[in-house]
């Protein structure tokens, strides 16, 4: 087997127990492997070992990406998520070429993605990112301003309002990591109190997967773990 594949195998391993030992089925959480800066035939090696959701931050290599993964491999069938942060301009790509965004924050961005998802494709899942730790370094929408802007998502055509995103800022324990975690369940459960169905938590990198997971993730995003250390000076 390749280095991805033992990687994504341990991995898999860890998210099983993790969920396990939280009383948690671990078919109901995605592995959303993190695939920036590293190159299509990476996604590809990935693909072959059964990992078939990718996440993307930024958009022109995406793009890139995504258009060597269909010439080198036409046959695989796999799932785009954009998980960066969306510059107006960049809307109209990210419309065309993925399957979930999970960094919505505002409502001129969704109302772009409305309007440019093309007629035919299935609907755009999308996620608020919220910005639960109120770090001004941080995107997300506040916790406060997120039953308005989810409401606002949830009439607009070619749009399906899956859930909520996070990056709390880092915590050293794992009691530590659930409590914002946990805050950004109790607003999804809020949200859905008026009458929205949002079925997704799309929280957990590697270093807090496992206190996601207590709290009710079905989501994670792993990068490093499964592909190696990055060089962002490529």
């Amino acid at each position: 087997m390749s280095l991805i594949s033992d990687n994504l195998q341990a991995v898999r391993a860890d998210l099983a127990a993790v969920a396990t030992a939280a009383g948690r089925d671990p078919q109901q959480i995605t592995l959303l492997a993190v695939s920036k800066t590293f190159a299509a035939d990476a996604v590809i090696e990935a693909a072959h070992a059964d990992q078939h959701a990718f996440g993307e931050n930024y958009v022109q290599e995406a793009i890139d990406k995504i258009e060597t993964v269909r010439k080198l491999a036409p046959d695989l069938l796999l799932e785009w998520h954009f998980i960066g942060p969306i510059q107006s301009n960049k809307t109209r790509q990210i419309a065309e070429s993925f399957a979930w965004v999970h960094s919505v924050d505002r409502e001129k961005i969704a109302t772009r993605l409305s309007e440019q998802r093309p007629v035919g494709m299935p609907d755009l899942n999308i996620c608020l990112q919220v910005n639960i730790s109120g770090e001004a370094s941080k995107s997300g929408v506040l916790p406060d301003q997120a039953l308005a802007l989810a409401l606002h998502i949830a009439q607009l055509p070619r749009l399906r309002l899956r859930g909520l995103m996070a990056v709390p800022e880092p915590a050293t324990t794992v009691e530590q990591q659930r409590q914002p975690f946990l805050q950004l369940r109790m607003l999804q459960d809020q949200l859905n109190t008026h009458g929205l169905m949002l079925d997704t938590l799309s929280i957990g990198m590697s270093a807090d997967m496992h206190a996601a997971i207590a709290e009710g993730s079905t989501m994670v995003r792993i990068g490093s773990a499964i592909f190696g250390n990055r060089n962002y000076a490529k």
